[in-house]
């Protein structure tokens, strides 16, 4: 079989690392949209032809969800050392959320999971599947936080998968708000509304303490 003319035995030989592809791809996305991106031009971006692109990647929208797990890769290595390191609970909390919150509008990580979600009515099982198992990576990770927290008289007894869920709806609110760029909040006063969400949510009532 023939990857634009070209034996697949050739493309793969001469085609760059797949994370080169993958960085210029959220690079392109980040900047211009889903739409701003052509195979052409981020062939053209990293050496490679668009059939040979097309390829490994099969559609521009197979390569957005693959970028967007590359990118969620090196974001969930960091949630686990999180999660392993020592130290207060509620400090690795913050650090959670700052983690989850765009640096700024249009954030490279935030732009690919808004042109993920704008496709999510149109995606497959398979798709569907990939993107739930993202997001429930970061879930799983907060629970996991909380329930320590809990375990250690740090935050007040909740049930933790609950607190998660309504902690990341707030999040991913917030989030959105920043990554398109409306002129609402500043990240700052978005992390501050957060913490204390946090501290009244989960501050142990005898302890004034914020989380």
């Amino acid at each position: 079989m023939a990857a634009g003319g070209v034996p697949v035995r050739a493309a793969r030989k001469n085609a760059p690392p797949r994370e080169d592809v993958l960085v210029a791809a959220m690079a392109t996305i980040a900047e211009r949209g889903l739409e701003g991106l052509t195979m052409a031009g981020l062939g053209r971006e990293v050496g490679m032809s668009s059939g040979h692109l097309l390829y490994y990647f099969r559609s521009k929208d197979e390569l957005l969800l693959q970028t967007l797990e590359w990118s969620e890769a090196a974001l969930g290595d960091q949630r686990r050392a999180l999660l392993s390191r020592r130290g207060p609970v509620r400090e690795r909390l913050r650090e959670y959320v700052d983690l989850y919150v765009p640096e700024h509008a249009r954030d490279p990580h935030w732009t690919l999971w808004l042109e993920v979600w704008n496709r999510s009515q149109t995606a497959g099982p398979e798709e569907r599947d990939r993107q739930a198992a993202i997001e429930g990576a970061w879930h799983r990770d907060l629970v996991a936080l909380l329930a320590e927290g809990i375990s250690r008289g740090e935050f007040r007894p909740v049930d933790a998968d609950r607190f998660a869920t309504r902690t990341r709806a707030l999040l991913d609110g917030f989030s959105i708000q920043l990554a398109v760029g409306l002129p609402l909040l500043s990240r700052e006063e978005i992390l501050s509304h957060v913490a204390e969400f946090l501290t009244e949510g989960l501050a142990p009532t005898s302890s004034p303490a914020g989380v």
